[in-house]
């Protein structure tokens, strides 16, 4: 039977059913009941002070201001004894000699040696200086009393009073009493005060050099957010690194370390440092241990970058200052700057800012682009913005396919000559039949070329966005020859790679943008072929390898180490068309952001320069063509345009109808139609207004035979 008290008594319980339900409740007996032993009480009550907040902030406080003491006193020690010793010469010599500098090993040995006599001859004169200062003071003394009892002569002369001749004298000696009497008074607060004040100058040399255990320091500055980047933060990191050879060469070495430090220099945002590595060491090691290395240095992963410079078995360090990577840069000089230009010989495109703060400037003249990325990291605003700037030199024509058709390259609209939007096979199949065209325009001009190596032509820049989608299309031709895909059949694989192998020589070039490259839609030859390589942010280290090659990953370049949704706009470029720092492969740009509606001003601004553009947004194909149609729908708006220009619009409009006509074919027809080339300013031209009642008599011609 339990010991324990049983109550029995009905409550009613919100059921379905409103019956009075019996509860049973269990009242311990507080007879039986045990009470807690006192020290296990006692002993709780311990543990949560010791572990309550309060308890432990005041305890690393009384931990952090003692040590700020103690530590204190042994900088100020270590202080004095450089200053008394050879000590600091000595470890700049060992650090000299270890990093393999023998110029500067001597010149330290050199003023060792001069510190050491100059501390010789200060020691031996030493040895002559009491027996000289007690010869001063002998000489000082005789004469001030002379002086004291002269003056004393004086007085009693004056006063008629011979005492008055130890008065001067007199008094002299009251004074030394004075100031006796005071230190007596003085001595013993002092011999109290002392201390502490010497305490409290211990304190503050330790507090100021943070002399204490991570452990220890405010919440603040543990987190290191902000700390500046010194020689000792470096070494510690490097050390504390996991490389058991760095750490064993960094205990061994008489400088702690400091002589495989180069000199810290402020880099834009950052700062930058060279670490020559000890025998042993390979500078793969360290670019492995990156994200360590970054929070060793009380940095985030993506605020330190590990590069390869000229120098062997040197890395070289970039780290940012807290959070400066995540502010924004400034707007791009083309939204600045109304009046630029662009020369697409010899200018270059600003693009952004290097992690130095920079500008970031790139060479598009006869260079093969490629820029990839993961989606919705910033690929095509990095890619429109170089089209922007081309845009503002008159010469260059753009011929554009965006496979994403989302509106991007809207703007491009009377200014491109050709202009394909939309994901579907459809729009695949014209973008294919650009870039054939584009290889036809390539071909054309070599011919022209071997007739006359002189020609210059001008800028022919194609752009196919999201060319992933390209290399992805199921569709066939009516050849059964695919249109995606990368084998030699593949009608947009064999069209970019005829462009990349001979493009360039007659300013014909292709840009891509790709999205989360792989064998499949990023084929190997073709990312090959491109002059110009920039990726943002990845997944992986072989996508790095895809977008940049082997040799800038091998370099440092790691774009699979940036923040997907943090960097973006944040690109890793590998060209000779950019300044990237001696040794090094690659370079990190913070790209410019042109939204849509500066985009827009911007290409009315080079729509200006221009005589005016028609944009063919669909690439007519195998039907009946009307020649005078088709002549008067390539004039655009234009009161009259130059008959080469027209050939050439005639031509992209179709190429199989027009492609091969010459001068004679398109006066052939317009002869008898009142719409006859005529010469203007000294060149042959065509004027739309002819045209249009050429094609209007005809309409009232063919009314007029239909009528009768």
């Amino acid at each position: 039977m339990s010991d324990n008290v049983v109550h029995l008594h009905k409550t009613t319980e919100p059921t379905t059913e409103t019956a009075p339900v019996t509860a049973l409740t269990v009242v311990p007996n507080p007879a039986l009941v045990k009470p807690v032993p006192l020290w296990v009480r006692s002993g709780r009550a311990i543990r949560t002070a010791i572990t309550d907040e309060r308890t432990t902030t005041a305890a690393r406080a009384v931990a952090r201001h003692g040590l700020y003491t103690v530590n204190g006193g042994r900088i100020v020690a270590r202080r004095a004894w450089d200053g008394k010793t050879g000590a600091r010469y000595e470890r700049m010599l060992r650090a000299a000699e270890a990093a393999g500098n023998f110029e500067v090993a001597e010149e330290w040995e050199d003023r060792l040696q001069r510190f050491r006599e100059a501390r010789h001859r200060r020691r031996m004169d030493l040895l002559h200086s009491p027996v000289d200062a007690a010869k001063g003071v002998a000489v000082g003394a005789g004469m001030s009393v002379g002086v004291l009892v002269a003056l004393g002569v004086v007085m009693a002369i004056n006063n008629h009073d011979i005492g008055d001749v130890i008065t001067p004298l007199a008094a002299v000696i009251d004074f030394i009493g004075l100031l006796i009497r005071i230190v007596q008074v003085v001595w013993g607060p002092a011999l109290t005060i002392g201390p502490i004040l010497a305490l409290l100058a211990l304190w503050t040399v330790g507090s100021k050099q943070q002399a204490a255990p991570a452990w220890a320091l405010p919440d603040n500055i543990r987190s290191g957010e902000g700390e500046p980047i010194t020689p000792s933060i470096v070494v510690k990191a490097l050390r504390d690194l996991g490389v058991p050879a760095l750490r064993n060469a960094i205990k061994e070495m008489g400088d702690a370390g400091a002589g495989m430090l180069g000199p810290i220099r402020i880099a834009g945002c950052g700062v930058e440092v060279d670490v020559m590595l000890p025998s042993g060491v390979s500078t793969i090691e360290v670019q492995n241990r990156r994200r360590k290395l970054a929070e060793n240095l009380t940095r985030h992963e993506h605020e330190v970058f590990i590069t390869i410079p000229p120098a062997a078995r040197t890395v070289r360090l970039w780290i940012a200052d807290s959070g400066a990577l995540d502010e924004p840069i400034g707007p791009s000089p083309l939204v600045t700057d109304e009046t630029m230009t662009a020369n697409y010989k010899t200018g270059k495109a600003p693009w952004g800012q290097d992690l130095r703060g920079d500008t970031a400037a790139l060479s598009l003249y006869q260079r093969h682009l490629l820029i990839t990325g993961l989606s919705n990291q910033g690929k095509t605003a990095a890619l429109r913005s170089l089209a922007l700037w081309l845009a503002l030199d008159r010469t260059v024509e753009f011929r554009i396919a965006d496979l994403k058709g989302a509106g991007d390259w809207a703007m491009f609209d009377g200014l491109a000559t050709v202009l394909i939007q939309g994901p579907t096979d459809e729009h695949v199949i014209e973008a294919t039949e650009m870039v054939e065209d584009l290889v036809d325009e390539m071909e054309r001009r070599m011919e022209q070329r071997l007739r006359d190596p002189a020609t210059v032509f001008p800028p022919l820049v194609g752009i196919v966005d999201e060319a992933q989608v390209a290399f992805m299309c199921p569709a066939i031709d009516e050849d059964k020859k695919p249109y995606g895909g990368k084998k030699a059949t593949s009608r947009y694989f064999m069209g970019v790679r005829k462009v990349h192998n001979q493009g360039r020589v007659v300013n014909v070039t292709l840009w891509e943008g790709t999205q989360d490259p792989t064998d499949e839609n990023l084929p190997k030859l073709v990312r090959e072929g491109a002059h110009t390589r920039a990726s943002l942010a990845l997944g992986t280290e072989s996508q790095s390898r895809m977008a940049l090659g082997d040799k800038a990953v091998n370099g440092g370049a790691a774009p699979h180490l940036l923040r997907q949704g943090l960097d973006k706009g944040t690109l890793v470029v590998a060209s000779d068309g950019i300044d990237i720092p001696a040794g090094q492969s690659s370079i990190t740009i913070r790209t410019h952001f042109v939204d849509d509606d500066e985009a827009k001003d911007i290409t009315d601004r080079a729509k200006a320069l221009r005589d005016g553009v028609t944009t063919l947004t669909v690439i007519e194909r195998g039907e009946e063509r009307d020649p005078l149609a088709d002549v008067f729908s390539v004039l655009g708006d234009r009161p009259r345009v130059l008959t080469q220009d027209i050939l050439k619009r005639l031509a992209m409009l179709n190429e199989d109808a027009y492609g091969k006509w010459s001068f004679v074919d398109l006066k052939r027809v317009l002869d008898g139609t009142g719409a006859e080339p005529y010469k203007s300013d000294g060149r042959m031209v065509v004027g739309r207004e002819r045209v249009a009642r050429a094609l209007a008599n005809r309409l009232d011609g063919g009314s007029a035979s239909a009528g009768e």
